[in-house]
């Protein structure tokens, strides 16, 4: 088996280079490493292992947006087996998917490796894009753009306080951010909103950084789960917020949740999307986005 290192050095706000640069220095078993240039270039790097033959582990070393790419990839490839070592902002992607925090962890995976069959999400619109995580529209969204262009971030991220720049742009936002209308089809029936501030489609129960926004999500059971959140006052919206870390935010009236195999979305003005904490333009008035649970699966480390 071949043990692949996908790195992005652009991870954490640059940080994950130097952690790279130290954990190389651990590793003792043979390996290759690949160092991300651009947006996407982990998705081509994964896509050319898939079209090859031999069996491999590839270990992402970034963040969830690296996750992201190198998972969609490795869809319906099994002979690729895929795990991380956290070196993103967020790392929702680890909070559930398998991840190394050693290379001796690793060394002891290879000698018995095993993968994992493991769903992933869908979403089309214009186009199809595949998602590890979760993907939505809204305040979530509109809270990832602004904190992944802030400078903030940055800095807070280097003194270990991340989260606080997300925090920071929660309340700000929470005063701009204009609610919108919503229709979605689940189930062969149609639900219609107003007054949402957001609509998140999970995989798994995490977002935002440890955020348990679909509490009871599996990524073993075929279903996605759309979290829609409507009818707030703004500084109510704020103390919802502040329980979604321990998944008790779903105790709200206000605070609705489908599961099914398929949803499709329609908005009724442009609104932020998000893929996996990675802003994905806008939701437009002129489109519906389908999400569901993909036909295609990748195959995790089974630790």
């Amino acid at each position: 088996m071949k043990i692949i290192f996908i790195i992005n050095p652009q991870a954490g706000n640059g940080a994950a280079l130097l952690k790279w640069h130290k954990f190389a220095k651990t590793i003792d078993f043979s390996h290759e490493a690949f160092i991300t240039e651009f947006s996407g270039h982990a998705f081509q790097l994964v896509s050319q292992l898939a079209a090859q033959p031999d069996k491999s582990l590839v270990i992402g070393f970034g963040g969830d947006g690296t996750m992201r790419e190198i998972a969609a990839a490795a869809a319906s490839a099994g002979h690729l087996i895929i795990a991380s070592v956290p070196a993103g902002s967020g790392n929702d992607f680890a909070r559930t998917f398998s991840c190394f925090s050693n290379a001796q962890e690793i060394q002891r995976y290879i000698e018995s490796p095993a993968g994992l069959a493991t769903d992933i999400g869908q979403v089309t619109g214009t186009t199809e894009q595949l998602f590890a995580s979760s993907s939505g529209i809204g305040f979530d969204a509109a809270v990832a753009q602004a904190v992944n262009h802030s400078r903030m971030k940055r800095w807070l991220n280097k003194i270990r306080l991340g989260k606080l720049a997300y925090l920071i742009f929660v309340i700000k936002t929470l005063f701009t951010f204009q609610k919108f209308q919503l229709t979605v089809e689940a189930n062969e029936a149609v639900h219609h909103f107003d007054d949402v501030w957001l609509a998140t489609v999970s995989n798994q129960p995490y977002f935002g950084g440890g955020m348990k926004i679909s509490p009871c999500s599996s990524v073993h059971d075929g279903l996605l789960e759309l979290t829609v959140v409507h009818g707030l006052p703004r500084l109510k919206l704020l103390a919802v917020f502040g329980t979604v870390f321990s998944g008790s935010h779903t105790n709200f009236s206000e605070v609705v949740q489908f599961s099914e195999k398929r949803f499709v979305l329609a908005v009724d003005r442009p609104v932020p999307r998000h893929m996996d904490g990675d802003e994905a333009g806008m939701a437009s008035v002129k489109e519906e986005l389908e999400f569901r649970a993909s036909a295609k699966q990748w195959q995790q480390a089974k630790l």
